[in-house]
């Protein structure tokens, strides 16, 4: 386990402070290396405007702070850890549009120079994969870059065709 870190789409905090929600990545990190691991995973302002800035202990699993706000903690928690491996299932998937520019970046921090296993629905998400792997049924239907699979007949490129179709939908 040592070798993984995970960002889940629900994130799970603990009822304590800030700092500590962070450092459960690393127990024995310093504040400075807590704020360090904060910055990267764009979470640092909002934490500011805390009323007790990283001494601010929220609720059971965060109830006091927003979607995209957990998640960049969370994403915090797993820079921290420094792991090799990491696996985002639907990161990003319940994200506030005022939260998505900060999450995108700190998903960018989080996985500089590591292995990224990425469980996602979102286009945005997966297009520049070294490798996307399509699943149905419990079975590996499709693999391969985006451009490859857009060319082949199946459920990847119909999943795309679909999503862009959608975007000019509007309700009467």
């Amino acid at each position: 386990m040592e070798n993984f870190s995970f960002v889940f789409q629900k994130v799970y905090l603990f009822e304590d402070t800030i700092a500590n929600n962070i450092r459960f990545g690393r127990p024995q990190a310093s504040m400075k290396e807590v704020i360090s691991e904060a910055k990267k995973a764009c979470c640092h302002d909002f934490i500011m405007q805390l009323p007790d800035g990283y001494d601010t202990v929220i609720g059971e699993g965060g109830a006091t702070l927003s979607g995209g706000e957990k998640q960049r903690i969370a994403i915090a928690r797993a820079i921290m850890k420094d792991a090799p491996i990491i696996i985002l299932d639907e990161a990003t998937a319940n994200v506030d549009p005022e939260n998505e520019k900060e999450l995108t970046q700190a998903i960018a921090n989080l996985t500089k120079e590591k292995t990224i296993i990425m469980i996602a629905h979102r286009l945005k998400t997966v297009r520049h994969a070294d490798q996307i792997i399509v699943i149905d049924q419990g079975k590996i239907v499709q693999r391969g870059k985006h451009e490859q699979l857009m060319k082949q007949d199946g459920i990847y490129k119909n999943f795309v065709s679909g999503r862009k179709q959608a975007v000019g939908w509007k309700i009467a």
